[in-house]
């Protein structure tokens, strides 16, 4: 252990880690749960310290040699090789000041040390003086919250939810020529092809990418330079737009200054506008997977439509028995962006005058929500929707077996006779044409002409 100090005094501190007396003092007095600040959080952090040692050196706030070695550290950070120097937790201070300090902390010592100096002097690199000036908790946590959320989404979710689509309009495609019995009610309704149930997941997944985009404008703003309040006090004119353009050139992407700093503190409109439209995209995985496990249902005593990989035994005790496992993980990640949702809506609301204390449970949730579902749609796209494969025998006798191809009688007879013939061939566990026959609406040919699934699939000329 080595000794440090701090404004409320001496502190032993884990000889080994960067971290000073202030992470020390949080890993005390927060021992609470497990869950720690995702690592696209910390990388995020670091992103926003490197940047503001870069602008702090050209404004000369901070000497070159200081500013270089805190922009070493933080590149360190950044690549991920300190990650064993954040211990905390979420449940600390709802403006995560301690996390901050952590940072800040982590980045001050690897400098020092850098530097040739002692760890835990704060000498020649304070993390206060040097790596958090002109900075506050207020404004940096949530410029991280911003830059995490489009880097995970970039990183983590854009690219499953493109491949996903792709792999759902290559079955549309393969699958364009099957014609199938519709339901709707959870009945049986007018026939339509594989193919065209098919097109509507990739579509919804389609939406739902384009929801998730249309929030990265409003997450590119940044409060960054609002300090405390929103003011930015202790801050030099021109710095924030010093920041977000290096923070734009780390990140290679365009950020900007929040139209209003005060409003970027206090409230976090935009997280809970991402996760909205995470949560439609969940309420659409949940459709899909919950669709494609119903229509392979069985094998044999289900609907069995579409035969699904085998990926593993499903049963302890029923020899043979395979499961459909990948819409099931799906559903439960679906549940939990749920709660994850309700959890951010409230959080954001709660925000008091100048500050939202609820930043660090915010900043948690969104990016388990952006990580659950990339993996989620990674995992069932390349583990049950690629090698989903119709049964054509199930598909057909369903198809034969529909009332509801009785449909296609309605422009010929009217809705009223048509009706009568479904309903007795329901009710005498007859075929539609036995039933059009006896009651003489229709004759063989008629009937063999009019009701033909292929012809039920789209508008007439």
């Amino acid at each position: 252990m080595r000794q440090e100090k701090d404004a409320l005094g001496y502190v032993q501190v884990p000889e080994d880690k960067y971290y000073g007396a202030q992470t020390q003092r949080a890993v005390e007095n927060f021992r609470i749960g497990n869950e720690y600040f995702p690592a696209v959080f910390i990388t995020a952090h670091a992103i926003v310290k490197k940047a503001a040692a870069l602008v702090n050196a050209r404004l000369k706030n901070i000497p070159q040699p200081v500013s270089e070695a805190i922009i070493q550290a933080a590149d360190e950070v950044i690549d991920g090789k300190l990650n064993d120097h954040f211990p905390l937790v979420i449940w600390q201070s709802g403006s995560a000041t301690q996390f901050n300090m952590n940072v800040n902390e982590v980045i001050a010592n690897r400098a020092i040390e850098k530097m040739g100096g002692k760890i835990g002097s704060k000498s020649p690199v304070h993390p206060n003086d040097h790596v958090n000036n002109s900075q506050s908790t207020n404004d940096t946590i949530p410029a991280s919250m911003h830059i995490a959320a489009i880097l995970a989404i970039k990183g983590q979710l854009h690219q499953p939810l493109v491949k996903l689509q792709k792999a759902l309009e290559e079955k549309a495609e393969a699958f364009k020529d099957i014609v199938k019995i519709g339901r709707t009610h959870l009945q049986d309704a007018t026939p339509l092809t594989l193919g065209q149930e098919f097109s509507g997941y990739a579509a919804q997944i389609e939406q739902a990418h384009e929801a998730i985009a249309a929030c990265l404008p409003h997450l590119s703003e940044l409060a960054i330079g609002g300090t405390a309040v929103g003011t930015g006090l202790n801050t030099r004119a021109g710095y924030d737009l010093m920041m977000v353009d290096e923070i734009s050139a780390i990140t290679k992407h365009k950020f900007k200054i929040s139209r209003n700093k005060f409003a970027g503190l206090a409230a976090h409109d935009a997280i809970v506008s991402l996760s909205g439209a995470l949560k439609t995209l969940a309420a659409a995985l949940m459709k899909i997977a919950n669709d494609i496990r119903w229509l392979g249902s069985g094998p044999r005593s289900g609907l069995g439509e579409l035969n699904l990989p085998a990926n593993e035994p499903g049963s302890s005790i029923m020899p043979g028995k395979v499961n459909p496992t990948q819409s099931e993980m799906v559903t439960q990640v679906v549940c939990q962006v749920y709660g994850n949702d309700t959890t951010i809506a409230m959080a954001g609301a709660l925000g008091n005058f100048e500050l939202n204390v609820f930043k660090p449970l915010m900043a948690y949730n969104i990016l388990q929500s952006i990580r659950l579902l990339g993996d989620a749609c990674e995992s069932f796209r390349s583990n049950a929707v690629e090698d989903i494969e119709p049964n054509l025998k199930n598909i057909r006798r369903h198809l034969d077996n529909s009332l509801m191809l009785v449909t296609a009688l309605n422009t010929h007879i009217g809705y009223d006779k048509a009706a009568e013939i479904a309903l007795k061939a329901w009710r005498e566990d007859k075929t539609l044409k036995a039933a059009a026959l006896e009651l003489g609406y229709v004759s063989a040919a008629q009937f063999d002409e009019w009701v033909r699934p292929e012809n039920m699939l789209g508008p007439t000329d």
